[in-house]
């Protein structure tokens, strides 16, 4: 099980939230949407990212990348294997997430697999020679739902998120990717926060040009930047899965809708029985009735739904949370 530890105060709570919502958010900026100095926001902010609380990272946009397949994986495992099985998956460098789930059998973890192959070679050749898998069943992403990419945790206002989105508009065509863009994309991965100064040193160009690039990267999704966070920390003590079957002439809408909800944090369409996947993070059991009952309940369309509590997060966002393994 993840080790629980103490909570933030309120106003590291904030920080942290605002730069969920906007990864590279400036301390001045942060700081004049919160109300605060710019010197208390580094003050705070900085012990959290040299600890690792906070940890900076960006993900690839698959429909950018036209032979990454983006999978959905649910594992049933022997009870007694599946911390090696969770911890093998999170050594992969293909794995997005995984979540131990349920009552401690299964395992859900998202892959971006390069092409076909790749694909073929887990569900046909890995996972059978696993003896401690059980079962799986496989989804394939059809389309990740961004709203739920400013997500802060329900810590910020409204206007507070509006005052830490980036202008950065998107093309209304999609330019085609520069040799420069994939070193960018690498070094943002290792480090969502790195400077100009340092993304230009790892692709060989100049600072202007990798701020420029680095805006269109983010400004046409090509990926999104990403911060990592023990969600305990923030007081967020309940989180499920959701595998929502939704009828076709509503699905657009119920994703877009649950997307923007304050306590959904991932939303996409998918293949498979169920196709609709919503991450829920909730204060509390009884947050998440009233979002089930409530929220989902409210929803046209919806059939069914399957919820899974997820028991311990081994990788978020491409990163081991420390200490999992």
């Amino acid at each position: 099980m993840e080790k629980v530890r103490h909570h933030l105060s309120e106003t590291d709570s904030r920080i942290a939230a605002a730069i969920l919502a906007s990864p590279r958010a400036s301390w001045r900026t942060v700081g004049r949407v919160l109300g605060l100095s710019e010197r208390t926001v580094v003050r705070r902010a900085a012990p959290l990212f040299h600890d690792g609380t906070l940890r900076a990272t960006a993900v690839r946009n698959p429909v950018w990348f036209p032979d990454v397949i983006p999978l959905a994986l649910r594992i049933r495992c022997r009870p007694n294997r599946i911390g090696a099985i969770a911890a093998t998956l999170a050594r992969r460098p293909d794995t997005i997430w995984v979540d131990v789930l349920g009552g401690g059998d299964e395992i859900c973890t998202i892959l971006f697999l390069d092409g076909p192959d790749a694909r073929n070679n887990l569900l046909l050749r890995d996972l059978p020679a696993t003896p401690a898998v059980q079962s799986w069943t496989s989804h394939v992403l059809l389309r990740v739902f961004p709203a739920a990419f400013n997500w802060s945790g329900g810590l910020l206002s409204e206007a507070e998120l509006a005052g830490l989105r980036p202008d950065t508009p998107a093309a209304s065509t999609r330019p085609a990717l520069l040799p420069v863009d994939d070193q960018l994309i690498a070094a943002l991965m290792e480090d969502g926060r790195a400077s100009y100064t340092d993304l230009a040193r790892r692709a060989d160009t100049t600072p202007l040009t990798a701020r420029r690039r680095l805006e269109a990267l983010v400004g046409d999704q090509v990926l999104r930047l990403a911060t990592e966070v023990d969600l305990a920390r923030l007081g967020i003590r309940t989180e499920a899965l959701l595998w929502i079957t939704v009828a076709p002439g509503g699905l657009e809408e119920a994703g877009q809708q649950l997307s923007r909800h304050p306590q959904v944090r991932f939303a996409s369409a998918t293949t498979g029985p169920a196709n609709l996947l919503v991450a829920v993070a909730a204060a509390d059991l009884d947050a998440l009735y009233h979002f089930l009952s409530d929220t989902i309940g409210a929803l046209e369309h919806v059939s069914t739904i399957e919820v899974t509590p997820i028991l311990t997060g081994v990788k978020r966002t491409g990163l081991i949370r420390p200490g999992s393994l």
